[in-house]
């Protein structure tokens, strides 16, 4: 993402990444599983960040308030919806590694988290 990016361009993707996350684990923990995890991620995040509490919700389908989710991001800085974005996913890393194993986690969070295939493969930077 651009450091230029705007709350609405950064919650957006916010949003999106949650979605191919969503997506990618699915099948493995199920859908109830994908929310439950979410949902902890949320309490943990939300205890040093209050402004996300509006979206403690006890729900299975949590996942499915990206609406709720994408407003609150924007409604903030860019830098604090950047810095929080990024710690919401690091704390989901985290909660999913302690229940499944580094290695099983990141091989599952690959495929969201990559860049898609159609892109461009990215330059060797050595002269």
């Amino acid at each position: 993402m651009a450091e230029d990016a705007d709350s609405r361009e950064i919650a957006d993707a916010i949003v999106g990444m949650w979605s191919d996350v969503t997506s990618a684990l699915q099948a493995v923990v199920g859908r109830r599983g994908v929310a439950a995890l979410f949902r902890r991620t949320l309490h943990l995040t939300a205890a040093r960040h209050p402004w996300l509490a509006p979206l403690k919700v006890e729900r299975a389908d949590a996942t499915d308030d990206t609406a709720d989710l994408a407003a609150l991001f924007a409604a903030q800085p860019p830098a604090v919806a950047m810095e929080v974005g990024s710690e919401l996913f690091t704390t989901f890393r985290e909660l999913l590694t302690t229940l499944i194993g580094a290695r099983l986690s990141e091989r599952l969070l690959q495929a969201a988290w990559s860049p898609p295939s159609s892109a461009p493969p990215e330059q060797d930077p050595s002269p």
